[in-house]
């Protein structure tokens, strides 16, 4: 059977085999001629974990010559032998060699159509490719992707996008929001800096690609964009990948909006392996998070993050907040990922206008907690920025050393992921350290004691009792202000 007629064939065996939502069929549809690529994606994703990985061709994805079993995951010596072991081999076919075959030769030959060009067999051993496996990766992307499906659904319905695109983070990030990628893409939806900066805040003390909640109306707000744009979902979706821009110039250099035409012919240096691929990852995703019972069986997974969002009306430091919410570091700080380390170390304020979140725990209170914020740590003004001037021969390292600060908390508070990128002249953000303000009152809020008030400010208990004409140490009730005595001592 001539190999077009057998990836039809194949092709409208697996349609057949996955039956999808009309409206899904509509926005995402699947036809036979990617049906074989969208295969080789759930192999992917469902077989083979990261210690593992297929040798394959890199146009016709269904070619695999070798599973590969890698001990270490850095083993890039065994890929490249095994890669250069295949090459070797379709050379030696494209030469004209069909008789007295090794079993070797004999089996990579009949992954091909029978009757294959010597010319096909010759451009093939310059094809060869590895693709690591993913399927723990999903596995864990699944258990976590529980946490953030309500958000991420509500966010869709709000602007009228289908639902299906919840997907994407699979492909991008396997639902991870500390992610990041060698190309410098961060968070659940991997934005680059400059895209991110389009649609999220991202800067020296917040990075909103981090928080999971706030990058996915950023990402929502892009796909909207895209699609508008370009019309398609197929279109909309690699745009995600290679850039709207990119997806414009394919439409115009192809003259259609149909995907399977400018996958087979739309040529262009950037436009490679990733972005070709990346609409047929995302239906293979798709199909994967949907019948995630049938690749995984029954998983544990993370119930939906129940958060209160609290909109900072002024400027606070993240001690301030931890007192009034009565919250610990390491719980604020897993609830507001975007917030960056000068904030954590206390050398800037938590930026007016943030959207802070803390956990519901067992209720939600915060919003009435925060009110009980003393005057003093409220402020209008960010903290100044201080600089200084890269000079001549000077290096990054010697500079974090001269303010006694850490070399990667001043390349994070300048954007630097080169640390030996600096150059004379140039103005470096200095994350120096701010003075704490000195409590003058408190308000007493529920659970309060005066020991634990007096401990909290380092004050003395019976200063405490003294200043506020307090008889009983025990008689102190919720809304009540107290003057704060300042002394070292503590009982």
């Amino acid at each position: 059977m001539p190999y077009y007629f057998t990836v039809i064939l194949t092709s409208l065996l697996f349609s057949l085999a996955t039956p999808v939502l009309s409206q899904s069929q509509n926005l995402f549809p699947r036809p036979p001629e990617i049906e074989q690529d969208v295969h080789f994606w759930i192999r992917v994703y469902t077989e083979i974990d990261d210690s593992h990985g297929f040798i394959h061709d890199k146009e016709h994805l269904n070619v695999i010559y070798e599973t590969l079993n890698l001990p270490s995951k850095s083993d890039q010596q065994a890929i490249k032998n095994r890669k250069q072991h295949y090459q070797e081999i379709l050379l030696q076919l494209a030469d004209g060699k069909r008789k007295n075959l090794t079993k070797e030769e004999q089996r990579v030959l009949a992954l091909w159509p029978r009757g294959i060009s010597n010319k096909d067999l010759q451009a093939a051993a310059d094809e060869i490719r590895f693709q690591r496996g993913q399927s723990n990766r999903f596995r864990e992307g699944l258990i976590r992707a529980s946490a953030y499906k309500p958000f991420i659904f509500k966010t869709l319905d709000s602007l009228n996008l289908p639902r299906e695109l919840v997907a994407i983070p699979h492909v991008e990030s396997s639902f991870n929001p500390a992610a990041y990628s060698h190309a410098g893409a961060a968070g659940l939806w991997q934005f680059t800096r400059p895209t991110g900066q389009k649609f999220l805040r991202v800067d020296h003390l917040v990075d909103e690609r981090l928080d999971p909640f706030q990058a996915t109306i950023g990402a929502a707000q892009l796909l909207k964009h895209n699609y508008e744009i370009v019309g398609t979902w197929p279109l909309a979706i690699t745009a995600y990948n290679h850039g709207i821009s990119g997806m414009i110039q394919a439409k115009g250099r192809v003259g259609t909006s149909d995907i399977v035409a400018i996958r087979k012919r739309y040529k262009s240096p950037i436009f490679g392996f990733a972005s070709r691929n990346y609409y047929v990852a995302f239906l293979a995703a798709l199909e994967v998070d949907a019948k995630a019972k049938h690749y995984f069986g029954s998983l544990p997974l993370n119930p939906p993050q129940k958060n209160e969002v609290i909109e900072l009306k002024s400027f606070v430091s993240i001690n301030s907040l931890q007192r009034a919410l009565k919250i610990d570091h390491a719980t604020l700080k897993k609830h507001n990922p975007a917030l960056l380390s000068a904030i954590w170390e206390g050398k800037k304020y938590v930026p007016q206008g943030y959207k802070l979140r803390i956990p519901c725990t067992p209720t939600c209170r915060g919003t009435k907690t925060i009110a009980y914020l003393a005057p003093w740590e409220q402020f209008d003004k960010q903290v100044p920025d201080q600089f200084h001037q890269v000079q001549r021969g000077e290096t990054l390292s010697g500079i974090a050393n001269h303010y006694s600060i850490k070399i990667q908390e001043l390349a994070e508070f300048n954007g630097l992921s080169n640390l030996q990128n600096i150059r004379a002249g140039q103005r470096l953000r200095l994350p120096l350290s701010i003075p704490q303000p000195i409590a003058k009152d408190y308000i007493v809020q529920r659970g309060d004691t005066l020991s634990s008030i007096a401990h909290r400010f380092g004050v003395a208990l019976q200063a405490l009792l003294k200043t506020n004409k307090i008889t009983d140490k025990h008689q102190i009730y919720e809304g009540q202000r107290l003057q704060l005595a300042q002394s070292s001592s503590k009982e």
